[in-house]
């Protein structure tokens, strides 16, 4: 283990400030929309009777929800620059999964609700009348092809599916979202006994959707474009940090003006004839100035392996900044910073921005894990009002024991962890049993 004193002056993030949408406004404004869509349903339905009635309209309500819940969930996924920097992209992907289950489970209540009520009211079999609603009915045969689409999407993103299949396979098997949630809109126009013969209903459906869609459209397809197209980035040099990890320097015109901050991460796509197609997540390891951006990968599949062999000059579309993992989340002057394995890249950067007294904890298996360990200690001897713990060892259950003894003062510090999955539970529940406040704890994973 390392400790380190020095006096020197204090970093501090500059960063300049930008808009950004608080999770909290973000919720009530999700619960208002789909107070909304009861309120359209309940505009429309004048009076429910008899069986038939009840279960038709709630598979009209349900479905209404679902249509609602799937614009939803796009939106949560369009990058917009505002939501990824307030809420932080790893507490929208948790949102979206969770909404994605809930939308899974309103789209099947509204097909069997639908059926089974119509059915009731023809006297005829439920399967004879999905047959007939799927052939005779407007779009109802897309809204099928839409169904069956999104419960494919939910089949692949259960986690022991996830476990089994490539990053770059996840993601664009996504892409299947936007097909079914196309497929779907007609079908909510065509037959929706909320939209027949209301424009009001028409178009607040269609300011919904379009609006859903031009988000996507510019954040996520043309927003790299233009930061393409602006900053030509470009690889520099690629070195080699320890064992399976390399840097990946970066440089191009303007790179400070991307308005990156200590802690966030891009998208990047490397133009080769071999990556070209896949756009992944890295978090900037060193913080952003005139001279470029640096990422720091570890080999952990195809994509990150084959960053090693990425010649100087390749081309790179990067796409961001995204992240809620700032110095912006801080409210106290004291600052842990809590790091395992390659989980370092975005502590590091905070390590030398963060304003006020810092205690760094990094841990690894080996000293060769141990990244940056030269840079940790020169900020710690610049900064002055930094301390740093380096350990190695084979993990274990008990490993942020005492965290409390090596801070006694721990509940008044923010806590920033980045680490493999269980490393990050450990610690979070060291911290919470040491009295540190949920709201002073700040993680963002980067699992799929």
């Amino acid at each position: 283990m390392t400790t380190l004193h020095a006096p020197a002056r204090r970093a501090a993030v500059t960063a300049p400030p930008r808009h950004r949408v608080r999770p909290e406004l973000l919720l009530w404004a999700v619960v208002a929309g789909a107070l909304a869509v009861i309120g359209l349903w309940w505009r429309g339905t004048p009076s429910v009777s008899g069986l038939d009635g009840w279960l038709t309209e709630s598979g009209r309500i349900t479905g209404l929800l679902a249509g609602y819940g799937m614009a939803v969930l796009l939106g949560l996924m369009a990058r917009v620059p505002a939501l990824e920097r307030g809420v932080g992209s790893d507490r929208l992907a948790r949102w979206h999964a969770m909404g994605g289950r809930y939308v899974i489970g309103l789209v099947v209540a509204h097909v069997l609700t639908i059926i089974w009520g119509y059915a009731v009211a023809d006297q005829s079999g439920v399967v004879d009348e999905a047959v007939t609603m799927a052939l005779s009915f407007p779009d109802v045969l897309k809204a099928t092809v839409a169904c069956f689409l999104l419960l494919g999407v939910a089949l692949v993103s259960a986690r022991a599916a996830r476990r089994r299949m490539r990053y770059e396979t996840w993601f664009y098997l996504h892409f299947y979202t936007y097909l079914a949630a196309w497929l779907a809109f007609g079908h909510q126009l065509a037959t929706g006994a909320q939209f027949t013969g209301d424009r009001v209903a028409q178009v607040a459906w269609y300011v919904l959707y379009l609006g859903v869609a031009a988000l996507l459209v510019w954040y996520r397809f043309l927003g790299p474009v233009r930061v393409w197209a602006r900053h030509r980035l470009r690889v520099a040099q690629v070195t080699a940090d320890a064992p399976g990890v390399v840097s990946i320097h970066l440089t191009g015109r303007r790179p400070a003006r991307l308005g990156a901050e200590p802690g966030q991460f891009f998208r990047w796509r490397f133009l080769t004839r071999d990556l070209w197609w896949s756009a992944n997540p890295y978090s900037l390891s060193a913080a952003p100035d005139r001279g470029g951006l640096r990422i720091t990968v570890k080999a952990l599949g195809d994509h990150s392996a084959a960053l090693a062999r990425l010649r100087p000059g390749t081309r790179v579309i990067a796409e961001g900044p995204y992240g809620g993992f700032t110095g912006r989340l801080g409210r106290s002057p004291k600052s842990v910073l809590i790091a395992g394995g390659v989980g370092i890249t975005p502590l590091r950067t905070l390590f030398e921005t963060l304003p006020g007294q810092l205690t760094l904890l990094y841990r690894a298996r080996t000293p060769e894990e141990l990244l940056f360990r030269d840079e940790l200690e020169e900020i710690a001897r610049v900064r002055g009002d930094a301390r740093l713990y380096c350990s190695v060892g084979p993990r274990s259950p008990d490993l942020f024991t005492g965290l409390d003894r090596l801070l006694p003062d721990l509940r008044e510090h923010d806590a920033y962890v980045c680490g493999p999955p269980e490393m990050t539970r450990s610690a979070i529940q060291a911290l919470r049993s040491a009295g540190v406040p949920a709201h002073r704890i700040h993680h963002e994973s980067f699992e799929f």
